[in-house]
């Protein structure tokens, strides 16, 4: 686990200000490698790297090269098949070095050419060069769970595992994507492969990039996706739960894989349960945390299923100064998220990182399995949708507007007034419902005249286009309604957002959190399910909280799905009070000329007076401003 960044000089030159740039990108990744660092440089391609020793701790040091020399690599991230590779590789000639899972991918190049990534089971974020045939490439793992950014300026390819790499280059200029701008805020992350500036992009999941000899222009290409069903289908929910299990224990066991301490984040619900059970009980260490707010502790499940599964656990009621710890946030966050739950997960992770080096966690079920409420209220807007149409455009509407946000974090008047409002999407977009948070309406509302001309793209591009993507039929089969909307949390929310999220806050202590659902071979499989398993009636998840009540109490398994977040809505009226009255300041926020200021203090003022909730808005502008300060001034 490390951090890479470089550049490619289109001259084909190693120039010494080449280096120097690269120093200076390689030095802000030190968080995400506190232990070495590595550097090399031929025919014009920098390539360096900050490591987390995780494998083969003496001899892991990168850059990494192949018997002659000729093909180099840094590399982010751990190849879990790597032993079985390796293997394979030494039957076909090939001689290693080294004892790490790196090397493989320079033999695995050799053989296999551009078709290796495929050959990967892993997370990873790769730089390749191949020096004799001129060239480079980068490659991001099937599910986008490591980063990798870049940017192509008139001279040099710029790469690097966070933003504020590629910005130490001195090659960027720092400019506003305003379309991505109005994406963030609707949906509290940039989708696809924008970012909030307007010359850096990532390489998307399952992506690889190339740069030919005498084209500057990279080249792009997808080396995977998730498969359509094959046709075959298992004969009974029993025989698919047994293979559930069996692949959940496979994949958890492979990235189990370490020569540190390694351990799993754990807070009593499906997933985390389930994959902790399958870890074994030998040697496992869990962590979990909680707030004081009952609504935002979930400590007693979590013991529970540790006292269950007999393993080692420590936990924590977590009282933070939440304005300090913010401005500490946000240095990590330059792809910014406005997700209120990057509190909670860099808190659970600092206190991984005080017993461990590596955790599991349990990320990608809900994805997978049909986890969230959205699937639930897909299903059951097609009953909604039969009601007259005065009533759901007109009655229903007005009523939900009269109510009041509940104080708890989830309450039937906050379903209702969500569930409504999604209602009255585009079909397209209904989906997404529970994510959407500045529709067309608002916009319009929210920016300028001046902004607003500038932003053309329609709310929710990425989501259509991902559901025609989806959509596709197979050779042999097709997707279900449900499947369709999987594929899209996939490939939107899952990467842009909880991966995103996940690696930022972890590697900012310096922990490597690795995710067992997102083993390839345990998402194909679970795109395999039928989806009558994966959603019954009201029962989300269904098949997985099956599976798991044969290792977990299945009063653990069938409770309400809390979530992992912070009591924001509150907050925002008394601890991050003084960040709201600092960063919308009305005066500001008219010098800088994006927003509307009347609309900005009528959020603000609806919100402190509790007749509405806008915490989500709220937050993801206050989260922009401190980017916008931080890293454009």
């Amino acid at each position: 686990m490390c951090g890479i960044a470089g550049l490619v000089d289109f001259s084909g030159e190693s120039l010494p200000e080449n280096h120097a740039a690269m120093e200076r990108m390689v030095q802000t990744l030190v968080h995400r490698g506190p232990d070495s660092a590595g550097m090399g440089s031929c025919h014009g391609v920098s390539m360096g790297m900050r490591r987390l020793a995780i494998i083969d701790l003496a001899g892991g040091d990168q850059p990494i090269y192949n018997e002659d020399r000729s093909i180099w690599t840094v590399f982010n991230g751990e190849i879990y098949n790597f032993p079985e590779l390796k293997k394979e590789l030494q039957g076909y000639g090939h001689r290693f070095s080294t004892h790490t899972d790196t090397e493989i991918i320079v033999h695995a190049y050799e053989q296999w050419g551009r078709d290796f990534p495929s050959r990967l089971n892993g997370m990873f974020a790769i730089a390749l060069h191949d020096s004799k045939k001129r060239l480079f490439a980068l490659v991001r793992d099937h599910l986008g769970i490591k980063p990798l950014y870049y940017a192509r300026t008139a001279s040099h390819l710029v790469f690097g595992s966070e933003i504020k790499a590629l910005l130490a280059s001195g090659l960027i200029e720092r400019s506003i994507d305003l379309p991505a701008l109005a994406d963030f805020l609707s949906w509290e992350y940039t989708p696809g492969a924008a970012t909030l500036f307007a010359g850096i992009r990532k390489l998307l999941p399952s992506q690889m990039l190339w740069l030919e000899p005498d084209n500057p222009e990279p080249v792009l290409q997808q080396y995977w996706d998730i498969p359509t069903p094959d046709g075959q289908a298992l004969q009974s929910a029993s025989a698919w739960q047994e293979e559930i299990l069996a692949q959940v224990r496979r994949s958890t066991r492979m990235q189990m894989i370490s020569d540190v301490p390694l351990g799993a984040f754990l807070s009593g619900g499906v997933d985390s349960s389930l994959l902790v059970a399958c870890m074994g009980r030998a040697g496992v260490q869990t962590f979990s945390i909680g707030f004081d707010d009952p609504s935002y502790n979930e400590l007693g499940w979590a013991r529970r299923v540790a006292d269950h599964l007999g393993v080692d656990h420590r936990d924590e009621i977590i009282r933070p100064d939440v304005v300090e710890l913010f401005g500490r946030l946000m240095h990590f966050l330059d792809d910014p998220i406005g997700d209120f739950s990057i509190f909670p997960t860099y808190l659970v992770s600092r206190l991984a990182r005080r017993h461990v080096t590596v955790a599991l966690s349990g990320d990608g079920g809900d994805e997978l399995f049909a986890g969230y409420e959205t699937y639930l209220a897909q299903e059951k807007s097609r009953f909604y949708q039969r009601l007259p149409a005065w009533m759901r455009r007109q009655l229903l509407p007005a009523m939900a507007e009269r109510l009041r946000p509940g104080a708890r974090k989830k309450g039937l008047v906050n379903k209702a007034k969500r569930f409504i409002e999604g209602a009255a999407l585009d079909p397209g977009l209904a989906h997404a419902r529970w994510r959407l948070f500045v529709t067309e309406e608002l916009r319009s509302l929210l920016f300028t005249p001046e902004a607003r001309a500038q932003i053309t793209k329609p709310v929710g591009r990425h989501i259509e286009r991902l559901f025609a993507q989806a959509g596709r039929t197979g050779k042999i089969g097709q997707r279900s309604a449900l499947d369709q909307g999987l594929y899209v949390d996939v490939r939107s929310y899952l990467s842009d957002n909880i991966l995103t999220k996940v690696d930022r806050m972890s590697m900012a202590v310096s922990l490597e959190t690795r995710v067992p659902y997102l083993d390839k071979d345990l998402v194909e499989l679970a795109f395999r399910v039928p989806a009558a398993l994966k959603l019954k009636g009201n029962t989300t998840k269904s098949i997985l909280k099956e599976v798991a009540t044969t290792l977990v109490p299945r009063e653990c398994v069938y409770r309400p799905k809390e979530g992992f977040s912070i009591p924001i809505k509150h907050w925002l009226n008394s601890e991050f009070k003084p960040l709201v009255e600092d960063l919308l300041d009305e005066q500001t926020i008219r010098r800088q000329g994006l927003f509307n200021p009347n609309m900005i203090a009528r959020l603000k003022d609806e919100h402190r007076r509790g007749t509405h909730n806008h915490s989500h808005i709220l937050w993801s502008l206050i989260v922009f401003h401190d980017w916008q300060r931080r890293w454009l001034t």
